[in-house]
């Protein structure tokens, strides 16, 4: 990049942007209802594009390209894997979560999972998924501030540290002033931009690539829908890559996008929309990833790529627009996250120290500290730490959601039970040796989560 003045003023003006649309939504905010869930008048285009946007961040963007450049082709069982899990949510799930959250009035998804539970069952699963959230997501936080920060200090030569509290303190202001509306609007708009650079950067990756003289050297392995793995671990790999769909299932950001629909009807546009945007996106940061391979040195991180074709593909002027739109879209995914684990010291754990509205407010402040600290003193790869924290939340809350929604009765303790068994599972195996394509920690603690459940109903028979 030559022209870092274009950058920074773009960067600046779409800040500004962001904080303007948190001020204004102020009175939108002024409820818990609103704060948490805009009053549940959200339509289906900001609805759609909020949910893509909560989804994905500076993993689909970074990792997905980046993942792609460094493991081959056999990354692409990263994009029927995530779809799949979406296509479940958008089809089987969201008619049923918008209704019932309307006829309940649910503000999270552990109301969803405690609803008509009594006693100690109730006061358990509240308890524990308040746990479960707020630990999950301060991983997940924090690898959306690291991201960002990562990003300003290779762009513009910025002190770690600086970037990671000026991107903090951005997403952290306008969710503090405008709540759920401020979140989902700004989301919205990142998610346009996202999806314009997943259409025209991959296809002037591809043109580059067609019209060069020479390309880097890759190995035979790249090339192989499976990588290195043969036989089991072949087996192991493609079950551990597609169960990355289990995901979806379990994301309270992104299933309180649903919650917040104001009418049944929207739902089909919104389908179409963000299973659209998935398409796009996921896949042209593959094929972005695939191609850099080709162009640029393989000593080059894997993380950094999509900023490097950037600036090889396109202008300063230009490739400065979307290094901040993109900037920004990674720093400020983190909103609709903050926001969910508010709602779980607030609603979940009943915490009254304050009104209602500035204890919501206050516990995002506590979220938003505890990521910076965590991207701070313990760093990590982004795709790792995100996806620690996807399959965390999809393993604990998922099985049971899909029982409770399809109304699959089941006895009361099995319901803490799952999620304990869900979540803990996935830090073991987390913590242990990875196996082909991370099958243990994504496939098996969802898959003994829903064996619990169905426990349930044997004892009961």
């Amino acid at each position: 990049m030559n022209d870092l003045t274009t950058v920074i003023a773009t960067l600046i003006v779409y800040q500004l942007v962001l904080l303007g649309i948190g001020y204004m939504a102020r009175q939108r905010a002024s409820s818990i209802s609103g704060f948490f869930l805009a009053g549940r008048k959200l339509g289906p285009w900001v609805a759609a594009l909020s949910y893509a946007a909560g989804s994905s961040s500076a993993w689909s963007i970074l990792g997905v390209s980046g993942i792609a450049f460094t493991q081959g082709v056999s990354a692409v069982w990263l994009l029927p894997g995530t779809l799949l899990g979406h296509v479940v949510v958008w089809f089987v799930l969201a008619p049923r979560l918008q209704r019932q959250s309307h006829e309940h009035g649910w503000i999270t998804l552990t109301d969803v999972l405690a609803h008509g539970e009594r006693g100690a069952v109730s006061q358990i699963t509240y308890l524990l998924s308040a746990f479960v959230v707020l630990f999950s997501f301060t991983f997940y936080i924090a690898a959306q501030f690291q991201g960002a920060a990562n990003t300003f200090t290779a762009v513009f030569d910025f002190p770690f540290l600086a970037a990671l509290l000026l991107g903090a303190g951005v997403v952290l202001l306008y969710t503090f002033w405008g709540g759920f509306w401020a979140v989902s609007v700004t989301d919205a708009l990142q998610a346009l931009l996202m999806f314009g650079a997943a259409l025209v950067l991959p296809a002037l990756a591809v043109l580059q690539v067609l019209s060069a003289d020479t390309h880097q050297p890759t190995t035979d392995v790249y090339w192989q829908l499976l990588g290195a793995n043969q036989g089991w671990f072949a087996v192991g790999f493609f079950i551990g890559m597609v169960s990355i769909g289990f995901g979806p299932l379990g994301q309270p950001h992104l299933l309180n996008r649903i919650m917040a629909m104001e009418k049944p009807e929207h739902i089909g546009i919104a389908r179409t929309i963000a299973l659209l945007w998935f398409v796009v996106v996921l896949g042209g940061m593959f094929v972005l990833g695939v191609c850099a391979r080709m162009l640029l040195d393989a000593a080059v991180p894997g993380e950094q790529v999509f900023f490097v074709m950037l600036g090889d593909l396109l202008p300063a002027a230009v490739a400065g627009i979307f290094i901040a739109a993109v900037l920004s879209a990674i720093m400020s995914t983190a909103d609709s996250q903050l926001l969910v684990a508010g709602a779980a010291l607030q609603n979940d754990l009943k915490l009254s120290l304050l009104s209602p509205q500035a204890m919501a407010r206050l516990a995002v402040v506590v979220v938003a500290a505890a990521s910076v600290a965590l991207a701070l003193w313990l760093p990590e790869a982004i795709f790792s730490r995100v996806l620690f924290a996807w399959n965390a939340l999809g393993a604990a809350f998922g099985p049971a959601l899909v029982a409770r929604l399809l109304g699959i009765r089941v006895q009361g303790w099995a319901l803490p039970a799952a999620i304990a068994t869900g979540f803990v599972a996935t830090v073991v195996f987390y913590s242990l040796p990875n196996g082909p394509g991370d099958v243990w920690e994504r496939a098996i603690p969802f898959l003994l989560g829903v064996v619990v459940l169905w426990s349930s109903r044997w004892a009961k028979a």
